[in-house]
């Protein structure tokens, strides 16, 4: 007899099935509708499976656990924000300012979408070692990506030379991300959308000494 295929929630590997694949992303749907409604500590594996419409013995054919699920949709929700779409005309053009106050416009589009489960992280990684690690991995990934574009705006002569590129980087990511917790998770203050990207921008160029036409 062969042996038996471990599962994937045993794995963490995806489906190899197509159907398999389309349950689990039917599943990971229903998770962040239930964790949107209810919230994690009130969410129950039987309201995820009752969401998706499967048994909820199926749910643990692709999850261990309610934590495992939640980790794989914030996983998703990182991805989307890590890398937001933007037209190739703009992600080509050679103006830093343009670039920036687009990538911020996206950003917090997409963290205004995601509202909810942004509140959810910044609640479970205060008391769960693996969601604290899961969003300082979200952190370093920003981080990175800035800091590589700072510095390359630095050798191109359009940013102060004098500042530390990951430590730049950081800060004006803290910055935003910050902002779009207060504005979109925490409801505080009465900003438009345009005004928190005019205004991100702004300090963003200013923090980084890019001259603005």
């Amino acid at each position: 007899m062969p042996p038996r295929q471990a599962l994937p929630a045993q794995t963490g590997r995806a489906p190899v099935s197509a159907r398999g694949a389309r349950t689990r992303d039917t599943l990971l749907r229903a998770a962040r509708a239930v964790f949107e409604r209810d919230g994690f500590l009130a969410a129950r594996i039987v309201d995820i499976a009752a969401q998706a419409g499967v048994a909820a013995g199926s749910f643990y054919t692709y999850f261990a656990s309610k934590e495992a699920a939640l980790a794989a949709v914030l996983e998703q929700v990182g991805d989307e924000m890590l890398h937001p779409p933007l037209s190739p005309a703009l992600a080509d053009r050679d103006d830093p300012v343009s670039v920036i106050e687009a990538a911020n416009r996206a950003y917090l589009a997409a963290y205004r979408r995601n509202a909810e489960l942004m509140g959810l992280l910044e609640q479970v990684s205060q008391v769960d070692e693996q969601f604290r690690e899961l969003r300082l991995r979200r952190t370093r990934a920003f981080g990175e990506r800035n800091a590589r574009a700072i510095a390359s705006l630095q050798e191109r002569g359009l940013a102060d030379p004098a500042l530390d590129p990951d430590l730049a980087a950081h800060a004006v990511g803290a910055m935003v991300s910050r902002i779009a917790y207060l504005r979109y998770v925490q409801h505080f203050g009465d900003a438009s959308n345009e005004a928190l990207v005019q205004t991100l921008t702004r300090l963003w160029c200013n923090a980084l000494g890019i001259p603005r036409s």
